[in-house]
């Protein structure tokens, strides 16, 4: 009897223990890129040493740092879709590694990628040993969207973690109207929009446990409300996922998910552009150049777009004349990317220890043509300008005068939610298109919600040769706080 407990013991124990083995196979880091609010995935095998990376982004030696750091081998890369919000590194990465590239063939001719690659279609799968990644065709957010199913032990049932791209978000689901808006393909969001909600419903019929992790979080504009928790599950978004509440109303759920939607920055539609088709690599972290005096005297000559990306209240004290003020925070590569054209060479105002940082994030949208910076600009012999800042108090002292004009620079959005009475609307992104509504002859005063898109605004209209303009820094915040009333 006790020799048959103990047979008992030793089958449970090594049950336990060969599963515990089989359960530690699987490698998975999550890679946040906080600027772009952008997710990619390292999914690895520590038995074969075999890893996949989905979604990568450009500054691939985060990825190659991973692999050595947990001795594994890239040997796959992969792409959920052809992204709009951020310049790929997929390529880049499968040069440097060797690894075979994997990318979607579904969604008809007209949504390929147009360069060599390996072929993924609906229940297809990638195999990394006992790790497999099946994929699930997914389209709505864009026609060849495609979520990979990670699988472990070869359990075919046993779905574990969905990387879903953009189609469903933690509190949101990939919106379907970018493909009109940003890259002008009319007709496609409400198609976008019924076949979205079609892929939601086919997702659904996965085990409620399945692990759900997306290709961003708050602060994107691939959605409308997305959360900033990094995972869920499917059971959590089906009770709290307003659009999975539809349930059979297509009609419901294609009027929901069209409206409310944020304007796409201006970069979104040449991100599509090089995603798809082939163009050069950028293997390294490009060294910007140190200009010197007579360098960056040379380059405002001949008109080279100098970007000051120094924090507001420096800048106030005093920039370049016909600079364009872009504070280098978290946000840098969204606004640039929103304001700036790519043919356009430009010089950075930075810190030394502050360049490798920006080029990274500008290298992430391909903003790559850039002459040099310069941190010494209060040693130049320029003739620097000063910001004209005021304050709530001086702000409503103004509010009552006829000549003068009051502009905010929030988003259309943000401004039916809530404005100063009296003040109209013309979003930062626009604000260069539409100089003609602000009258040259009569004084200007700017706001956002914080001070920095006023401060940027304020550097638009200097450049173009507004002389009276007025920043109250403030903004809404500080309209808040003090407690004035908003109207919509």
């Amino acid at each position: 009897m006790k020799l048959f407990i103990k047979s008992i013991f030793l089958v449970i124990t090594t049950f336990f223990i060969s599963n515990s083995v089989k359960a530690q196979s699987l490698f998975f880091e999550r890679v946040y890129d906080e600027t772009l609010a952008q997710a990619s995935y390292v999914i690895g095998n520590t038995d074969t040493k075999e890893a996949i990376v989905i979604d990568a982004k450009r500054d691939i030696d985060t990825y190659l740092n991973i692999a050595k750091q947990n001795n594994l081998r890239i040997t796959h890369v992969t792409e959920t879709h052809i992204h709009a919000d951020f310049l790929s590194g997929s390529r880049e990465l499968a040069k440097a590694t060797g690894a075979k590239l994997y990318l979607s063939d579904e969604g008809g001719k007209d949504w390929q990628y147009e360069f060599a690659h390996e072929s993924l279609k609906d229940g297809s799968k990638i195999q990394l040993g006992a790790v497999s990644l099946e994929i699930m065709h997914t389209p709505g957010h864009t026609p060849e969207s495609i979520t990979f199913l990670v699988k472990e032990n070869n359990d075919s049932s046993n779905v574990i973690k969905a990387i879903t791209g953009d189609f469903i978000f933690v509190g949101d689901v990939g919106r379907p109207d970018l493909l009109e808006k940003a890259t002008k393909q009319i007709g496609t969001q409400e198609i976008g929009a019924k076949q979205l909600f079609a892929s939601i419903k086919r997702f659904e019929k996965l085990p409620d446990n399945t692990e759900i992790w997306p290709g961003h979080g708050a602060g994107s504009f691939c959605g409308k409300s997305l959360s900033n928790i990094p995972q869920s599950t499917l059971a959590q978004e089906k009770a709290s996922n307003k659009a999975l509440q539809f349930q059979n109303d297509e009609a419901g759920f294609v009027k929901y998910i069209l409206e409310g939607q944020p304007e796409p920055p201006m970069y979104f539609a040449e991100m599509k552009r090089l995603n798809k088709v082939d163009r050069p690599f950028l293997i390294e972290v490009p060294k910007i150049s140190k200009l010197n005096k007579t360098e960056l005297d040379k380059a405002i000559t001949n008109k080279l777009l100098i970007i000051d990306t120094r924090p507001k209240e420096q800048v106030a004290q005093g920039f370049i004349s016909g600079s364009l003020h872009i504070e280098g925070g978290k946000s840098f590569a969204t606004f640039v990317g929103s304001l700036i054209d790519y043919n356009q060479q430009i010089v950075l105002i930075a810190e030394e220890n502050k360049i490798e940082d920006l080029t990274r994030k500008l290298m992430r949208i391909g903003m790559d043509n850039i002459y040099g910076y310069s941190s010494d600009v209060n040693n130049q012999s320029l003739k620097l300008q000063t910001s004209n800042v005021i304050d709530i108090k001086e702000f409503k002292t103004n509010l009552d005068k006829k000549d003068i004009q009051f502009v905010d620079v929030r988003t259309e959005n943000e401004y039916k939610n809530g404005h100063i009475k009296g003040v109209k609307n013309i979003p930062l992104n626009q604000l260069e298109q539409n100089l003609n509504k602000i009258d040259k002859n009569k004084p200007v005063i700017i706001h956002c919600q914080s001070g920095v898109r006023a401060a940027m605004a304020y550097s638009i209209l200097r450049k173009n040769g507004f002389e009276n303009v007025i920043n109250y820094s403030g903004g809404i915040n500080d309209w808040k706080e003090n407690k004035n009333e908003l109207v919509k």
